[in-house]
């Protein structure tokens, strides 16, 4: 039967009108969860907070300190989670590349060579003839060809395929930057616990200096019979007070020099030398931008990793779908070749094949109709998913807002005693110089202003590191 050659455009336009459909739902992106009050979230932060533009992507570097900012450029660097991160990003890249040459004609090159001996067949165009007995050939045959397929996408199952690829290596890429964004959080956030312990071991052990002068001179007094043996036993117990407050304070110093080292890809101790010379507590700027709420969801990275998973997960139920569709397939072959080895350059001996394919699986007892629905269940566990996360960025960003602002005021407080307690110790030298008080008032004095510092620098960490909360939270860092 012929094809009328009126009725080929007919035909081609059919197969694009086919081409055109695509199964499954069309993407337009999850409900989004707001906050109930996007105005007022921000209030809680401090007085001094501004509802700017957000913070540059480098957010550290508004801490002022160059040995942080060296730690976090070689973490970034060198980091194994990063680095997993970022091989996750290439076996998406590699997937969607794959993806897109599966809707692409395929093709193939081959060369064959037959020798077969047929008995009790008479071919009658051999020139080797099985004289033995029985009759029969046996025959050499030579080819050279070369031979193509292409599925014809009907329903946009490979459309649906790409699209899945590519919102997969999307979430590839928004899972490297959280990756970055939760890394650069935990360096600052064990640098300033690092500082905060070295400083508050060099206090404690100025104060203790000061316990021992006091138990010192206690002991003479006793010794002349003018203070009591209660007096030598509580100096005696504030100074064993004091050893046992530096022990742990140590500890910790080196675990936060070790955990600093590990993240930033080394061995335990191999940052030692950058360091245990101990420095300030870095502080937070002033002024905190941070930005627009509403804008808060499309800045992390977690929270767009799980929206491009939904619509990953969206994609493959048009894959499942298309499946349950007949499929049309087109296959040719071209071939040179004969019973000698001449035939391979004979162009008169070229054959050619074209096989269109129809197929067509619709009894297969519900196993199509299954992987669609498990596809929809996809679905709805990413769309449950990404709502968990935005519930969790929302609340994350509450409570990094609510405890900076009430952190700034704490220390504030504490500056306030620290400044307090100074002014005590300053008027007790002016007694002691002028002979009104005694060197252990005076020492107890300088004492107690010791323990505020230790006080007021301990308030001065937590309230970096509720900084640093605040911009893991609000998602500032990357975009």
């Amino acid at each position: 039967m012929r094809f009328p050659l009126t009725a080929l455009p007919l035909l081609a336009l059919s197969l694009l009108a086919l081409a055109a459909c695509t199964a499954g739902p069309d993407y337009r992106g999850p409900e989004m969860a707001k906050p109930v009050s996007p105005g007022a979230q921000f209030v809680r932060a401090s007085d001094d907070s501004r509802t700017e533009a957000p913070a540059a992507a480098a957010w550290w570097r508004a801490l002022g300190d160059p040995v942080l900012d060296a730690l976090e450029t070689r973490a970034l660097a060198a980091n194994p989670g990063v680095a997993v991160a970022q091989a996750r990003v290439k076996q998406a890249r590699a997937s969607l590349r794959s993806e897109r040459a599966n809707a692409l004609p395929s093709a193939n090159a081959s060369a064959l060579f037959v020798h077969a001996t047929l008995p009790g067949v008479d071919l009658g165009n051999s020139d080797e003839s099985d004289q033995s007995g029985g009759g029969g050939q046996s025959l050499n045959f030579y080819n050279l060809g070369f031979d193509a397929s292409w599925e014809v996408d009907l329903w946009g199952g490979k459309r649906r395929g790409v699209e899945a690829a590519r919102a997969q290596f999307e979430a590839a890429q928004a899972n490297v930057a959280d990756a970055q964004v939760s890394l650069t959080a935990e360096i600052a956030q064990a640098y300033v616990n690092l500082r905060d312990r070295q400083q508050r071991i060099a206090l404690a052990q100025e104060a203790l200096a000061r316990q021992r002068e006091m138990l010192r001179l206690t002991e003479q007094r006793h010794a002349r019979g003018t203070a009591s043996a209660l007096e030598l036993e509580q100096q005696r117990n504030l100074v064993e007070q004091g050893d046992a407050a530096l022990l742990p304070l140590g500890a910790e110093r080196d675990a936060y020099l070790n955990a600093l080292a590990t993240l930033a890809g080394e061995a335990p101790g191999a940052l030692d030398a950058m360091l245990t010379a101990p420095a300030a507590v870095p502080l937070p700027p002033t002024e905190v931008a941070v930005g627009d709420p509403a804008a808060l969801l499309k800045r992390r990275p977690d929270v767009r990793a799980a929206e491009r998973q939904f619509a990953a997960a969206t994609a493959k139920i048009g894959v499942a779908e298309a499946a349950r569709f007949p499929s049309l397939s087109f296959m040719g072959l071209i071939g040179i070749g004969g019973t000698n080895p001449g035939d391979l350059v004979d162009f008169d001996q070229l054959a050619a094949i074209a096989m269109p394919r129809l197929s067509w699986s619709f009894l297969d007892f519900g196993r199509n109709a299954a992987r669609a629905e498990q596809a929809k269940g996809a679905q709805d566990e990413a769309a449950a998913q990404y709502r968990q996360i935005v519930l969790n960025a929302l609340r994350d960003s509450e409570d990094a807002l609510s405890r900076f602002g009430a952190r700034r005021l704490s220390v504030a407080s504490a500056a306030r005693s620290k400044a307090s307690v100074d002014r005590t110790a300053a008027l007790m030298r002016q007694r002691f110089e002028a002979g009104t008080a005694t060197r252990i008032q005076l020492l107890d004095a300088e004492r107690q202003s010791l323990s505020a510092a230790q006080t007021l620098s301990q308030g001065m960490a937590a309230m970096t590191a509720d900084y640093i909360a605040l911009q893991k939270a609000l998602g500032l860092g990357w975009r």
